[in-house]
């Protein structure tokens, strides 16, 4: 019985997984409008984050949304099909959930920020 509703749940995410990259894709809003000089401080202060997510997660899709919503450059990393990217969120901030942005702070001192609601309203206070 376990092995069936094993199968069933891969089943069932084999077949959404497409449709909720498309509707990411239909729904992504557009970016906000900066100068260039204003965008090149933004992309200078999005160096120091990096976004550990899996590409179907919902929470990690409306990360994502946000991130392209403001308009930020920051790196996507996948930590479902990079063991070096899994293994990274692992030992940085203990445990292998996603959506997590890594903030590199200018002292050198790392900060792992996990939940969906917190990481938007995080960006959004900083780049909002």
């Amino acid at each position: 019985m376990r092995i069936l509703i094993r199968y069933f749940f891969r089943g069932l995410r084999l077949v959404l997984a497409p449709v909720m990259l498309i509707s990411e894709k239909l729904s992504t809003p557009k970016s906000v409008e900066r100068t260039p000089e204003e965008q090149a401080k933004v992309d200078q202060a999005c160096q120091n984050l990096a976004l550990y997510q899996f590409r179907t997660c919902p929470f990690c899709i409306k990360v994502r949304k946000e991130i392209a919503r403001l308009g930020l450059n920051i790196e996507v990393r996948d930590a479902q099909l990079d063991p070096a990217h899994k293994q990274a969120l692992l030992e940085g901030g203990g445990k292998v959930k996603v959506p997590c942005l890594k903030i590199t702070h200018d002292d050198g001192r790392e900060e792992w920020m996990y939940e969906s609601d917190t990481i938007n309203a995080w960006l959004h206070q900083r780049f909002g």
